[in-house]
């Protein structure tokens, strides 16, 4: 079950990076769940304010704004239960902390109506949030289906308010893991590009040049080997930014897709005889080998700086395995 207090309102502090920046394409960042349309809609119906007042979509929004938004209401039923078992991290009367599985969606879409986190999620708590609509109960932030590892779940609204801003601020720290394709020259660097959605491929992103006028986003990558392979990478990721698809299209970008990505030109599925040609054929992953690893934030209750972690999934501690067996240097 949700909360009932979908009217409360989300107050944000726009800060030096928005500045300029429409604020129908802010609050799309923000809120990735909902469609920049049904955004916009909510904008031109008054659900949204900027410093107590009524705004358009294209208002342009200045550094020390205060934003109080209230998500529009979804035509969608409340997401039904499902007994999905959970890998339950942590929990308390606050919030809770799961190792995502590898094929799990996080919430509902036009195609995915059964199997989702948000659906396990509500078998398993009486209590939610619905600060993100009721297709997305407790939901604060999303992995892509295929990534695993840890994600953080709001038991109420207020929580879920003080989370997001934590996300907003980037003030959460998240690092993950990733095997990649190639020996990388570098030990550590910084990747920092600008991404927007393929004109061409809608579900892919893609390196482009700042927009001012686009939908095109800073996103900035920090990376260091962790363990190198002959013709592969452990890599640990810790994103600065939250774009979607980030780490996948800044692996690509500096020629070393992950392992099995087939949407950026990672290959297939990695078997053991790609490693090792006298090994049988075992297919040690099928999906981008990505692992939320590790996130960082404050308690909402009690302030006290929190760090969860979750150990690399089968498939992915598997390949590492067989990587160190067959192609250590």
């Amino acid at each position: 079950m949700t909360s009932d207090s979908q009217s409360e309102s989300i107050k944000l502090t726009v800060d030096a990076e928005a500045d300029g920046q429409r604020i129908d394409r802010y609050l799309s960042g923000l809120f990735s769940t909902f469609s920049r349309t049904v955004l916009q809609k909510a904008i031109s119906a008054g659900g949204v304010q900027v410093n107590g007042h009524n705004v358009k979509p294209s208002h342009k929004l200045t550094t020390g704004e205060i934003v109080n938004v209230r998500l529009p209401e979804e035509p969608d039923s409340d997401v039904k239960p499902e007994a999905i078992p959970l890998d339950i991290v942590y929990e308390d009367d606050a919030l809770v902390v799961v190792n995502k599985a590898a094929g799990m969606i996080v919430h509902p879409g036009k195609s995915h109506h059964t199997g989702t986190l948000a659906g396990a999620l509500q078998h398993h708590f009486d209590t939610l949030s619905d600060a993100a609509g009721k297709q997305r109960p407790g939901i604060v932030h999303r992995l892509d289906r295929d990534t695993t590892g840890i994600i953080v779940i709001a038991r109420s609204n207020l929580v879920h308010h003080h989370l997001s801003r934590q996300f907003e601020q980037r003030t959460v720290k998240k690092e993950y893991r990733a095997l990649v394709n190639g020996e990388m020259n570098l030990d550590a660097d910084h990747i920092t590009t600008h991404i927007k959605v393929d004109p061409k491929k809608r579900e892919r992103m893609v390196i482009c040049d700042p927009e001012p006028n686009s939908n095109s986003r800073e996103a900035a990558t920090y990376y260091e080997v962790t363990e190198r392979f002959r013709g592969y990478s452990h890599v640990a990721l810790l994103p600065k930014t939250g774009r979607t698809h980030q780490l996948r299209v800044h692996m690509q970008h500096v020629g070393h897709p992950l392992i099995a990505d087939r949407m950026y030109r990672g290959g297939g599925a990695l078997n053991r005889q790609d490693l090792n040609h006298g090994e049988p054929n075992e297919i040690l992953i099928r999906r981008h080998a990505l692992h939320a690893f590790r996130l960082s934030f404050d308690h909402p209750e009690s302030g006290e700086r929190v760090t969860f972690e979750a150990p690399l999934a089968e498939d992915m501690q598997r390949t590492l395995t067989a990587l160190r067996e067959h192609r250590s240097r």
